[in-house]
Formats: C-alpha cells, sequence, structure tokens
C-alpha cells in the first residue's frame, strides 16, 4: 500500500515538472512574439533604442532561470522525500523510540526511557486516562543520564486506553518520554506529509523518532 502511495507521488511530480516546463515554453514563445512585433511596428522616424531590446531580453532570460531554478528544486525536494520514504520503509518491523506525551496500552508491558540532566532523589512518572484518572511509576532516586521504566498495564491495573505522560523530579526537572514500538508502515499523506504508525503510539512524524533498535526475532 504504501508503495503504490509512492509510486502515485513519484508520478504527480513528474506531471508538475511536465506543466512548469511547458508554461515556461509558453511564456518564452509570447515573449518572443511580443518582442518581433515591437521591432516590426517600431516608428522608421524615431527607432527605439537597441539597448532597451538587449535590456528585455536579459530580463527574459534571467526570468527563465528562475522559473527552471525553481523547477529544479521542486524536483530535487521530491526526490529527497522519495528517499526518505525509502530509507524508512526498509525500517518497517524494527523497533524505534518516539518522543511522545501519550501513550496507547492494552495488556502489554510498554518499555519507555527518560533522560535527567541532573540526580533527582525522587522521580515519578505519572500516568493520565481520557477521564483523568492518574496513575504513578515511583522510580525512586536516579542519577543524572538515561532512565528506563517500564509501564505495565495488568500491574498497575489500567483499563486498555490512550494515556498522557508526566514526569515530575525533586530537582523541577521536567523531561519528556520516549516510548518503545515496532514501526509497522510508512505512508504518505494526500498533502505529501510523510506520516509512520508505530505501536504503542499510533501515526507519528519522522521528526519524533529518536533512536532505531534493530529487528526482534
Amino acid at each position: 500500500m504504501e508503495t503504490n502511495l509512492f509510486t502515485n507521488n513519484n508520478n504527480s511530480s513528474g506531471s508538475s515538472s511536465d506543466a512548469v516546463k511547458s508554461q515556461n515554453n509558453a511564456t518564452q514563445d509570447m515573449f518572443t512574439k511580443l518582442l518581433v512585433a515591437q521591432i516590426k511596428n517600431q516608428d522608421p522616424l524615431a527607432p527605439t533604442d537597441p539597448s532597451q531590446f538587449v535590456n528585455q531580453l536579459t530580463q527574459q532570460a534571467q526570468t527563465e532561470a528562475i522559473q527552471n531554478m525553481a523547477a529544479l528544486t521542486s524536483s530535487n525536494a521530491s526526490v529527497l522525500q522519495s528517499m526518505q520514504v525509502l530509507a524508512l520503509g526498509a525500517q518497517v518491523g524494527s523497533e524505534v523510540t518516539v518522543n511522545s506525551p501519550t501513550v496507547q496500552l492494552d495488556s502489554s508491558k510498554v518499555n519507555g526511557s527518560i533522560a535527567l540532566t541532573a540526580n533527582s532523589s525522587k522521580t515519578t512518572v505519572t500516568l493520565k486516562s481520557s477521564d483523568d484518572k492518574e496513575y504513578k511509576i515511583e522510580l525512586g532516586a536516579k542519577s543524572a543520564g538515561t532512565v528506563p521504566f517500564t509501564i505495565d498495564p495488568v500491574a498497575l491495573g489500567l483499563p486498555a486506553g490512550t494515556y498522557t505522560m508526566d514526569v515530575t523530579t525533586s530537582n523541577a526537572e521536567k523531561p519528556t518520554v520516549d516510548i518503545a514500538g515496532k514501526l509497522n508502515s510508512v505512508r504518505l499523506s494526500s498533502t505529501g506529509t510523510m506520516i509512520l504508525s508505530v505501536a504503542n503510539l499510533g501515526e507519528v512524524s519522522p521528526g519524533a523518532i529518536t533512536g532505531f533498535n534493530g529487528k526482534t526475532s
């Protein structure tokens, strides 16, 4: 499914590039015809200064160069996006870590981590359900660095659903949370935006990924 979307996006880019080229050619033809008409219809007793024609030709060349550069930039952006889709598509099935303020839970355990810049004598991860019920995971005293933790819905008595996460520390630091999940798919939206589907998180943007952890058996 993702491959079809990717192919369709490429075709669309090609059509767009052809349209730009066609428009450039039409503009150039129109300018040439107008210039020839201007030369033919000038007053023989007061001919136009030749430098004006040179200036007009120069302006036309500059305009055409700018249009060609814009078309090339658009084409390069499309190629870069295609390469990104292919690269991420090759990672489907791998475990990734994603920076996210929410997590989707069922009965399975979910691994997460936070990064502390200073020691904390008391560290707590609070999960809040859609009905505002709070469930706390006490991590205790932690040193600066990466602090892993596990969300066990069964042990915590968490109903299935989506939860927001908040971290409190003794030093008032507010670290964000990274959640691990399997990359299930990569696709392009109708607007060309890349969307990743990750287990435990749903749809996320590529910029939210903080690590690729390889494929698990």
